[in-house]
């Protein structure tokens, strides 16, 4: 947990949990291990009321993922469960019917952990309704657009791609941005002294979003191929001479890893913003600064493995090692609060790395000051 100090007068106390909410979020703990080992590892760096909003949140946005993800639903139907969904957590649709519908339609495709996941939604929004208003509110906001925005884009999904860069970036804010926005609200609500930096935070957080998501779907391009899904933008590959609709595994063309290199810069800047918007967190928030540090020193590395091997076949060959996860954690505890320090770690963890200024995204400078409405 966080070695936060003891006594810190600009920081929101959040009472204890009563007991009969201790074994709901225990609950949530072995839920969030199931769907995401890296969030597990992740969340409970945080200040502990902290962690079971975050978590709570990261598993309302899984949710919407298990919706997305479903082969068996086609496009209205799953348009139709993120609009039921996002009922739910506005609270005008009971969580146990929405459950009820949706899991018996799930196909054997879809993990154990995410069929059990939707089966306990009505717990997860039970915990949901133990937040004051302003958390239930940022993660309200989170959910609503990520579902409309997933819908969106499933409609328009492609095995040959996006059309455009700009399309990527309106991608990446639905499914990751919007994650970014709804955390800035959370710290800033726990946190007076987080709060006097909400513009700046605000303006990087989609960015911090984007970053991460690229490396994703860079890593994750021969996965979703399998899918008869491609998230890359086409006119990039077009610059160099590669068109998406021959993308196959293990029939490199330099013209791809041309496109591949862009993007990979691109990724780099926005996870630049990362930093940035980290280091603007108060150094005595460890355990949030750890938060942050330990998602964007995974990427980087990430993005490192897929430069070095642009003729890579398999996410399974550019996926970092844990021997790389563990030096990360203990790099970043050391040098946690030393920004000097930071700085000098990021750029020695991305040296070799395209250099690309993070691109325009969707919703920066328009959700800063309050809620964004998509």
């Amino acid at each position: 947990m966080s070695s936060l100090p003891a006594a810190s007068a600009d920081r929101r106390r959040d009472p204890e949990p009563e007991p009969a909410a201790v074994s709901d979020n225990a609950f949530q703990d072995y839920l969030l291990q199931g769907v995401s080992r890296t969030f597990a590892l992740t969340i409970p760096q945080l200040p502990p009321a902290l962690a079971r909003t975050v978590g709570n949140a990261y598993l309302l946005c899984r949710i919407v993922d298990t919706i997305e993800d479903e082969p068996d639903l086609d496009t209205a139907r799953k348009r139709r469960f993120c609009e039921r969904f996002t009922g739910v957590v506005a609270g005008a649709v009971a969580p146990e019917d929405f459950a009820a519908e949706l899991h018996p339609l799930l196909s054997e495709r879809t993990l154990p952990a995410e069929r059990e996941l939707i089966a306990e939604t009505p717990l997860v929004m039970r915990i949901n309704r133990g937040f004051n208003p302003a958390r239930r509110e940022a993660i309200e906001i989170c959910v609503r657009i990520m579902a409309e925005g997933m819908a969106e884009f499933q409609e328009k999904r492609s095995a040959h791609g996006l059309e455009r860069l700009v399309n990527l970036d309106r991608y990446c804010y639905y499914v990751a941005g919007v994650v970014g926005e709804m955390l800035t609200r959370l710290f800033c609500d726990y946190s007076p002294a987080i709060a006097r930096h909400r513009d700046e935070l605000m303006e990087l957080s989609v960015s911090f979003g984007q970053g991460l998501q690229m490396t994703n779907i860079l890593k994750d391009v021969w996965d979703d191929r399998e899918r008869d899904v491609c998230w890359l933008p086409r006119e990039v590959f077009d610059a160099s001479g590669f068109d998406l609709a021959q993308l196959q595994p293990g029939r490199y063309q330099p013209g791809f890893g041309a496109g591949l290199g862009r993007l990979i810069g691109v990724a780099h800047g926005h996870l630049k913003d990362a930093l940035a918007y980290t280091l603007l967190i108060p150094p005595e928030e460890t355990g949030i600064r750890n938060f942050c540090l330990w998602a964007l020193g995974m990427a980087v590395l990430t993005l490192r493995k897929i430069n070095r091997h642009r003729d890579f076949r398999s996410g399974r060959e550019v996926k970092i090692s844990r021997r790389s996860v563990k030096a990360t954690i203990l790099a970043t505890r050391l040098t946690v609060r030393h920004d000097r320090m930071l700085r000098s770690l990021f750029y020695l963890a991305g040296h070799g790395l395209p250099r690309g200024s993070a691109t325009p995204v969707a919703g920066r400078g328009r959700a800063g000051a309050g809620a964004h409405r998509g």
